[in-house]
């Protein structure tokens, strides 16, 4: 494996100034918001949730049409006709249930005691969503319903049609959970204190993917009359409370609603320092600009449709990572103790076997003012925990996944010169996560021992953990050679070689290994293997797709086929051989490439490595025509906290990166006729693509800043630094 040289100094500096310099938006940019359409993805398989959020938010209030069994993981499916409620917190794109914290539901008419009796009925066109905003009438209560928020506070308003017996159910049982028993006793504890007559605190802790901890603070704009306990059923610790107001005709009520890791006192400070008002509109129209800015760092020329699905893939991408710290910094670690976090707080929500091949990426270009923060956080947490999370969520680890893949985040982000964290503790939470063993999936002995996972000593998913391994090695032998620890970069480049010891010269797959050396049989390179359902040696895939699952050294791997010509034929047979599979997550086919999930996103870009750059041309331009759409069944799997929408957005500008870590990203065929971006130096960098049109999908030419790109790549110092690239586009295949 060849290891990227050392960053150039003058490289170094460009990076560095885009790390710290404020970011610009583009001038006079049409209002981006106005294409986003938050209801994209919330349909069918994609999980994504309508309600209101800031950027990176911890909070994020939208409506509840269930909560029990996977397809309600964001407790939203856009087919439904009732209305549970509105809770305060949502997981976007995921395949995995939590968070849904305060489920809240405005009355009407007779407070019955039964919790489940208030779910409402509404008609779809009554709802209305943009960024910072949603909206719907309730018809059985009489009541529109309308959310917006701040970053660390839900605001609800309601306007009664009736406003006799008016009340709210605050229902502090309800969250996502698997199944109808779970969702009975996923609370652990429940207490709630009246401080006064509008404002009710409390302390919850439920358990459904990790154990959470909350307190909040909600607060009335009017008195309670009236309160009411409603029982609860057996096995039950969350409180339902029915608070009731006294309203005349015309009367408005509002509430909001903050949480805290840290203690209810936090929840209040969140409220006094980011919500003192009741102005409802004003922070409606604070979130759109916030939104409108941050989007704005984009601009295109295209059609409404291409306008819609970029600006709402950007959209879902700023949904998360989540700041889970209270407005004064601090934050409760995974060892229940209170500690103040670094720079702008602390961030969790990190689905890193997703959201580093493509997300992360993205925020070292657009996003850089967060990149710091986000590497600072996982630092944090892997000094309680011991090891880099593998899925952070509410500053714990869900240990879901496999492979570690907060180190390549990490060492992307030193090799694009990022100063904002310390270098050496960074670096320590590298070594230490990939050399100490911490559970299950890290039994670095085995791996050591045999230079691969073998599939009779581990439980499951002994292939793809291996492959996926092999990428955070060499990401930390890029960071120790880039640091100058010799032996360190010796030693993890050589594991990063192990994912030839899986492959099978004879099938020409990667395979499942015993541990006398042996391939385990029967082997069926289309077999799914999925951790949560049917086990196997794959995680939600099979070897067809994991066989390319070696992004940081392609040439190692094509060397591993009999010639090139082999190896693209291989290739060619992923995208046709026909994949028949009722897995959740592997979905989005084109033959047996996934385009639904995550470990196929960067195989469409291997032609361009082998020589073939217009196969990866006509497949760019197939999965955008086929698995993104602009309405709510509009994403072919789960967004996976910004990941598929990443990849579009990459993809659009006619660039991917393959390999995260080494700054490069391949040289794809753009899909609209000119994207810009803004940059923090304020130099804007402009992808045109000339001559483009639903025949020219193919690259003739590419020049950079009027020279021709003579290599397949573009480097990110070339991208942030500004300037013009330029495709000309052909209805036929270039020789180039």
């Amino acid at each position: 494996m060849k290891l990227l040289q050392p960053l150039c100094i003058g490289a170094l500096t460009a990076s560095i100034a885009c790390a710290c310099s404020e970011h610009q938006t583009i001038r006079n940019v049409e209002d981006p918001t106005v294409y986003v359409n938050p209801f994209i993805g919330a349909a069918d398989n994609g999980h994504t949730y309508p309600g209101a959020t800031r950027p990176f938010g911890m909070v994020q209030p939208s409506p509840v049409t269930g909560a029990v069994g996977w397809q309600y993981c964001a407790e939203y499916v856009n087919g439904d006709s009732t209305i549970w409620g509105f809770s305060q917190t949502h997981l976007s794109g995921t395949g995995c249930m939590d968070l849904g914290n305060i489920l809240v539901m405005p009355l009407t008419g007779e407070h019955i005691r039964q919790w489940d009796a208030y779910r409402s009925s509404f008609d779809k066109s009554s709802e209305t969503a943009r960024p910072g905003y949603y909206a719907v009438t309730l018809d059985d209560a009489g009541v529109r319903a309308e959310l917006t928020a701040t970053s660390r506070v839900a605001l609800h308003r309601y306007t009664f049609e009736t406003p006799e017996n008016a009340a709210v159910l605050i229902d502090l049982q309800h969250g996502p959970t698997w199944n109808e028993k779970q969702y009975h006793r996923q609370v652990l504890e429940c207490e709630t204190e009246w401080i006064n007559d509008s404002t009710l605190t409390g302390h919850v802790v439920n358990s459904v993917w990790i154990k959470q901890p909350y307190w909040f603070a909600l607060q009335f704009n009017r008195p309670v009359s009236s309160v009411d306990n409603l029982p609860m059923a057996e096995d039950e610790k969350g409180q339902r409370i029915v608070a009731g107001f006294d309203l005349a005709k015309g009367d408005r009520l509002l509430m909001k609603a903050a949480l805290s890791t840290v203690s209810t006192e936090g929840a209040l400070a969140n409220i006094a320092a980011e919500l003192p008002g009741w102005d409802f509109d004003a922070v409606a129209t604070e979130a759109h600009d916030e939104w409108r800015d941050l989007l704005s760092r984009i601009d295109m020329e295209g059609t409404d449709d291409q306008k819609k699905n970029l600006y709402t893939s950007l959209y879902h991408a700023y949904v998360q990572p989540n700041r889970i710290s209270d407005a004064d910094g601090r934050y409760r670690n995974a060892a229940d103790s209170v500690v103040k976090a670094t720079g702008d707080g602390f961030y969790s929500t990190f689905s890193l076997w997703d959201t580093y091949r493509a997300a992360h990426p993205l925020y070292t270009i657009l996003n850089p003012e967060r990149v710091d923060g986000f590497v600072n956080s996982l630092i944090e947490q892997s000094e309680v925990h011991g090891y880099i999370p593998l899925w952070a969520l509410w500053g714990r680890d869900t240990e879901c996944m496999v492979g570690n893949h907060g180190v390549p985040v990490i060492a992307e982000a030193f090799r694009k010169g990022f100063k904002g964290f310390d270098a050496e503790r960074a670096y320590d939470a590298v070594r230490r996560t990939q050399t100490v063993p911490h559970g299950p999936k890290s039994p670095w002995d085995i791996y050591l021992k045999y230079g691969y996972f073998p599939s009779d000593l581990i439980e499951k998913e002994s292939v793809s953990s291996t492959l996926e391994t092999t990428y955070d090695d060499y990401a930390a032998a890029d960071m120790a050679r880039r640091m100058g620890k010799t032996d360190d970069a010796e030693m993890f480049a050589a594991r990063a070689d192990y994912y030839k010891n899986l492959f099978d010269t004879t099938t020409l797959f990667m395979r499942p290994r015993l541990s006398d050396g042996s391939w385990k049989g029967p082997f069926n390179p289309s077999a799914i293997g999925h951790a949560e359902s049917v086990g196997g040696d794959y995680t939600e895939g099979n070897a067809w797709q994991y066989t390319w699952h070696v992004q940081h050294d392609i040439d190692g791997l094509m060397a591993l086929f009999p010639d090139r010509e082999t190896f693209v034929q291989r290739l060619d047979s992923l995208f046709t051989i026909e994949l028949i599979t009722d897995a959740s997550d592997v979905t989005g086919l084109i033959g047996q490439y996934a385009h639904g999930n995550e470990p196929s996103h960067h195989v469409a870009y291997l032609y361009t490595l082998a020589g073939r750059p217009d196969r990866t041309e006509e497949l760019i331009r197939e999965i955008f025509n086929t698995q993104y759409h602009p309405y709510p069944e509009g994403l072919c799997g789960n967004d996976d906290c910004g990941q598929m929408s990443a990849w579009y957005i990459f993809s659009a500008m006619g660039f991917y990166p393959v390999d995260p870590v080494s700054g490069n990203y391949i040289i794809g065929a753009p899909q609209m006729p000119r994207i810009t971006i803004a940059t923090p130096s304020g130099n804007d960098f402009t992808v045109i693509a000339e001559n483009i049109s639903e025949d020219n999908k193919y690259v003739e030419s590419v020049s950079l800043n009027g020279k021709p790109l003579d290599r397949n790549y573009l480097t990110h110092e070339e991208t942030i630094a500004g300037g013009e690239l330029r495709f000309v586009m052909s209805a036929t295949p270039a020789v180039r």
